[in-house]
């Protein structure tokens, strides 16, 4: 009887929010951690849950849901100019976060399709909710997109370089150069010049 309604306890989470946390599934078994991997390894092999990364779950098989593991983080880079429909290549899902992490790419969901960077805190801004993949996701505003892709040292094509001249805010890219380095902001504004 019990594992029946700690099952219908984890669904009901599951059904409000796209990303769970082993600690939460913890809470809900009472605090027995060797219950909750099992409770969960189990949802796992029937392909009731997927694991994104350590401790972190979801009902999804969706990969840029891992953003959720990286708090404070958001879905930039290559990513970002996708989901703003500026970019028609697919991508591997790029998270930029704050937290000590280790860079390069990680495997989620049994594919090696995740690239995780650090961002100082002092450029953690330009950021907006963007609904994709049926949910609302964090995701660098095209300035910071364009702005993180020069100071990542991503190459950039041209045909980028004038959706992003075209599309974005002058005043608020202004504002954005103002807190990165003087190499970055030289190669910004000489790419904006062309």
């Amino acid at each position: 009887m019990g594992a029946i309604k700690h099952l219908t306890k984890i669904r009901e989470l599951l059904k409000k929010t796209p990303v769970v946390h082993i600690s939460s599934i913890k809470r809900i078994m009472g605090g027995k951690s060797v219950y909750a991997y099992l409770f969960l390894n189990k949802m796992v092999k029937r392909g009731e849950l997927f694991r994104l990364t350590r401790g972190w779950y979801s009902s999804q098989d969706d990969p840029t849901l891992a953003v959720f593991c990286f708090k404070p983080a958001y879905l930039g880079l290559q990513e970002a100019l996708s989901i703003h429909n500026l970019w028609e290549q697919e991508t591997n899902t790029m998270i930029l976060t704050t937290q000590t992490v280790r860079e390069g790419k990680r495997n989620v969901l049994g594919k090696s399709v995740m690239v995780v960077k650090r961002l100082p805190k002092h450029l953690f801004f330009g950021m907006e909710y963007k609904f994709y993949g049926g949910i609302h996701v964090p995701v660098s505003d095209i300035e910071k997109t364009f702005l993180d892709i020069i100071y990542f040292n991503q190459p950039l094509d041209d045909e980028i370089i004038k959706t992003v001249k075209r599309k974005s805010n002058d005043k608020k890219m202004r504002e954005y150069l103002r807190h990165y380095d003087e190499e970055t902001r030289k190669k910004a504004q000489k790419i904006l010049k062309r």
